[in-house]
Order: structure tokens, then sequence, then C-alpha cells
């Protein structure tokens, strides 16, 4: 029997990375969305928004609130299209599937991707886990040594939240995970009302004010020196840009949006026509530009990262929540987390976020120990890549994922003993406070056997050879499979 081939999706709230193990070394980016059109009156479904015309009026429709996968009946008509020959072009029941899931994901949505996934697209077998879970078999961490580091701090900035996750020996220690609630949606919403406020009116346009801060946004390494500069001169300003807007009208020719001037400026893309009197060529010009200037809103929304509470969000900023994490660990092994500070996510190619987060981290950091901080090219893909390190491995597909037989025989239960996480386990992967070999009452028995914890024979006997298998401890199974390559 040949081997199925595995699809991958890591599944984010902003974007799909995407691709087949073994053929697609680096992720094929599918929107996670569908936008429809106000003024064409046509609904584009993940990647087909790249055939729309008029992208000031577009609307939205997103699975995911919040960061939880809320409407699977839009993600459902994503993956089709996913799924389909314009996308990966792979027959789902000849598959298997590896798909990330949310941090502290509820378990009827976990349950929804199981139904899904089996009953819904017929996946011969499926593997679900967090983006974090997968970085200890990728390369972020590599260095001349070659050998990876046992205690990691890994940063993932993402469309809807930051998380800060500790990891030690490839288990995620759920008790001390921290989330910062601000993240790109949140910047770019924010954005938009400084805008707003300030210059054009653009609370509508929300593709096109988050290409501006992506073309224009940067983390400021002095915030009072950077906003006295912004009040100078904006001719001679070394931060001050001139973006002109894209121009959607039916006469237009630049449907991008580009920097004119400052830091960072570029030549517009330009058309040629023929000119009917001499026979020569020439670019057209636009009538009339639309510019907005971006002195400090170039950094306002970044520094939300640091200083949450400059919106009234009562939190602590990045560094502080990872120096607190860091604490929690044991005296022993602090040193090696802040030597191995791991930054992944789309909001984590933020220009000079890694040098800030370094330089804030110094202050905190007790002078004994060195401040190690890991960033990826692309800071979107560490998570793909380390899932092609893994699926491509002899004996991924005989350990990690659930078998459709299996999910028809034992239902969901099957898939919370394998997969685990802090929704189901009452010790999760990594969780160290709780006591494993006390005896059990009967309500915390009925408890464990009701969410699938628990046969029916030998409550509370299990093993611990056995729960370090079944009980979604990958970073198990990861050292079991070390000792077999």
């Amino acid at each position: 029997m040949s081997t199925p081939p595995v699809v991958i999706l890591d599944n984010g709230a902003y974007d799909i990375k995407a691709g087949i193990s073994g053929v697609d070394w680096e992720p094929r980016i599918f929107p996670n969305s569908i936008a429809r059109s106000r003024n064409e009156k046509r609904v584009y479904v993940s990647d087909e928004i790249d055939q729309c015309k008029d992208l000031s009026g577009i609307v939205y429709r997103r699975p995911f609130e919040r960061g939880m996968l809320v409407n699977w009946d839009a993600e459902k008509i994503i993956w089709d299209r996913v799924f389909s020959p314009s996308g990966l072009n792979v027959n789902p029941s000849e598959s298997s599937l590896l798909v990330t899931e949310p941090y502290f994901n509820l378990p009827n949505i976990a349950e929804s991707y199981d139904q899904m996934v089996f009953e819904e697209w017929e996946f011969q077998s499926y593997f679900r886990c967090t983006p974090a879970a997968l970085i200890p078999y990728g390369g972020l961490f590599d260095d001349e040594t070659g050998i990876s580091p046992e205690c990691t701090i890994v940063i993932d900035v993402g469309y809807s939240f930051t998380h800060v996750i500790p990891l030690r020996d490839g288990q995620i220690i759920w008790e001390h995970v921290k989330r910062i609630d601000v993240g790109g949606k949140l910047l770019t919403n924010h954005l938009k009302h400084l805008i707003s406020f300030r210059q054009w009116n653009m609370i509508d346009q929300t593709h096109v004010v988050n290409d501006v801060r992506e073309a224009c946004g940067y983390v400021s390494m002095d915030w009072r020196r950077d906003l006295e500069i912004c009040k100078q001169n904006p001719k001679k300003n070394p931060i001050v840009q001139e973006y002109v807007l894209p121009d959607f009208s039916s006469r237009s020719t630049s449907r991008t949006g580009y920097i004119r001037s400052g830091p960072n400026a570029q030549q517009p893309e330009t058309s040629e026509i023929q000119d009917q009197g001499n026979g020569h060529k020439k670019p057209i010009v636009e009538d009339e530009e639309q510019i907005l200037v971006m002195g400090n809103e170039r950094f306002a929304g970044p520094e939300l990262l640091f200083n949450p509470s400059d919106i009234g969000l009562k939190q602590s900023g990045l560094p502080e929540t990872i120096a607190h994490v860091i604490s929690c660990m044991p005296e022993e092994l602090r040193g090696m987390y802040w030597a191995h500070i791991g930054i992944f996510g789309g909001l984590g190619n933020i220009e000079a976020l890694g040098e800030r987060l370094e330089r804030d981290l110094q202050v905190l950091c007790p002078v004994h120990y060195e401040i190690g901080i890991f960033e990826a090219f692309d800071t979107a893909s560490p998570p793909y890549v380390a899932a092609t390190s893994l699926t491509t491995s002899e004996i991924y597909l005989s350990t990690y994922p659930v078998t459709r037989a299996e999910y028809q025989e034992h239902g969901s239960s099957i898939c919370r003993r394998r997969f685990g996480g802090p929704a189901y386990n009452v010790n999760p992967p990594g969780f160290t406070s709780g006591e494993m070999g006390g005896e059990i009452d009967e309500d915390e028995r009925e408890r464990r056997y009701a969410m699938g914890l628990e046969s029916k024979k030998g409550k509370g006997k299990r093993k611990k050879e056995e729960e370090e298998v079944i009980s979604g401890n990958w970073g198990g199974r990861r050292r079991r499979a070390g000792g077999m390559l």
C-alpha cells in the first residue's frame, strides 16, 4: 500500500500557509477569508481576491473571531478552494492532513475539527496541534553546533493575539503560556482610526490600511525622540513618508499604493500608451494623487506591543511578559530560556521588532545571563517548515495521526487522548504542578471518563509509559522517535 500524501495546513486567522509535504518546501499562501466587493457585487473566496478590481470598499467575512474558529460554513468554502485544482489539487479521501489549531482551543471547537476532517472531507488520517508545538522540529533555533536547545521561549505574534510560550524538551508548558491581546487586527484598526481622525476617512477601507501598515510600520527604538523628529520639516524628515493611495477608478493604471518620498521610497509602476501624434510611447500621468502623510502613525501602532496600556489594555508589554514567564521556570534553567527566544507569526516581520525587544529585555535580564533573539527571514513560515520536517520522517504516519478507522470506532475521544492539550488533560503536556499517582475520587473519575481520558476498565491505573504516548505528549514521542532514526 502506497504512502498517502500529507497535506499541511497552518490554519491562521489571517492567512493559511498550505502545501503538500515533500513537494512544497515553501508554503503557498491563501487568505483565510471570503470577501465581497460592494461595487462589483461579487464574492471572492481566498486567493480569488487578487482578481478584485476595487479593493477600497471590500467587506471581509472571516471564519475566526477573537482567535477561535467559529464559522465552519465559511471555513469549508475556503478549504474547498485550497484543496481544489486551483489550489493544492489534492483528493482529501486519499490524503493525510496536518492542521494547526489555536492555543487553548475550546473542546467543542476541537470536536468540530474532528467531525469536519473525517466526516466532511473524509481524510485517511489527520494530526492536530498548535503552531508552537511544531517549532522544535524546525530550524528556528539552529546554530553552528547543530544541537537543538532543550529550553526555549517562542513568541507567536499573530493576527488576533500575541502568545508567549515556554517549551521544555519539545513540550509546551501550558501553565505558563501567556497571552497579550494585541495582534495584527488591532494594529490595523488602530491605524484606521488615526488616519480617519487626522487625514482621510478610511474606516471602511481595511484592505488598503492594512497594506499601508505593512509598508510603512516600524518599531521605534526611542518613542519620545521619534515623536519630536516627526514635528520637524516633513521635506527633510528622516521618518515622515508620503504614501500614495491606490486609485481604483476605471481610468486608473495603478491599483497598488507606494511610498513616494521619505525612507524606503520607491518608484511607481507606470504603464505606457501609444501616442497617436508621433508614434512614441509615454507614461500615463494620473490626474490627481491622494497622498497619505505617515509620521508618528508609522510607529504608534507597533508600540502597542510594548505598551498595551496606551489604549487602556491592563496588560504587561511583550518584554515584561517574557521576563515573567522565564521567572516562573526553575532557576537552573532560566539562563537557557533567556538565550533562546524565538519570534514567528505574520506580525513578526515589523521592522526593528527584534532589536527593540532585545534592548528592552537587557534591562529585565539578570546580568549573568545572555539574551538570544532568533528570527526567521519569513516569520510566517517556521511552523510550516517545521511541519514539513516532521511529516517527512519515516515514523510520522505510524505514530502521530489518528486514522479515519480509529475515529469511526472511538469518535472524538481518540483525538482527545492522542492530541492532548490544556482543554482536555488534567495534566497537559509539560504541566508539572499536578500529581499523577494520587487516588482519584469518583467525581474526577467520571469527568475524565466523559472527556475520553479514561476507559471503563482500570480507571486511574494507567501506566506512566502508556500515558506518555496516548496523552498527546508529542514531546515524549519525539524523544522515542529520536532513538529510531
